[in-house]
């Protein structure tokens, strides 16, 4: 349905509410993943890194950048602190001569589980009063948001 004389519909209204307030919750999230160590000083998302190699096993860092989707330099340079930390190592890639793998280590598998705790136990806190209906409609239309995203 058309709002009123913009040409703009209810559902891109509604929408673009979305947009604005996932920016912002964006923000809000870093900052409290930074308190929790899930976030890297320099802003990369160290748990997305770390759950991706937990989750898909080891990766190239441009397989990595491409799934995220952000730069290949950006995955590097959190590959190389993860790497400092002992969190993951490059190895041989049997695939590609000069193209390492990532995987993780025994630590970067330990961190990768206490962070998600620690982010499952935030996520129980700030559920509290909410509806759970609610939520899981919220994921559903995010996902969908994200695969439409994906496939342009």
């Amino acid at each position: 349905m058309s709002d009123s004389g913009t040409g703009r519909t209810g559902e891109g209204a509604a929408l673009f509410d979305v947009v604005v307030e996932v920016s912002r919750t964006f923000f809000r999230l870093r900052s409290a993943g930074k308190r929790i160590g899930a976030v890297s000083p320099w802003g990369g998302g160290l748990w997305g890194f770390l759950r991706s190699l937990h989750m898909q096993g080891p990766q190239t860092v441009p397989q990595i950048a491409r799934a995220r989707p952000v730069s290949r330099q950006r995955i590097q340079r959190l590959a190389d602190e993860a790497a400092e930390a002992g969190l993951v190592e490059f190895t041989d890639n049997p695939a590609h001569r000069r193209s390492k793998l990532v995987r993780l280590t025994p630590e970067g598998a330990s961190m990768v589980r206490r962070l998600t705790e620690n982010i499952a136990d935030i996520s129980e806190e700030l559920a509290d009063g909410m509806d759970e209906q609610e939520l899981r409609t919220t994921a559903k239309v995010l996902r969908m948001l994200r695969e439409k995203l994906e496939a342009a």
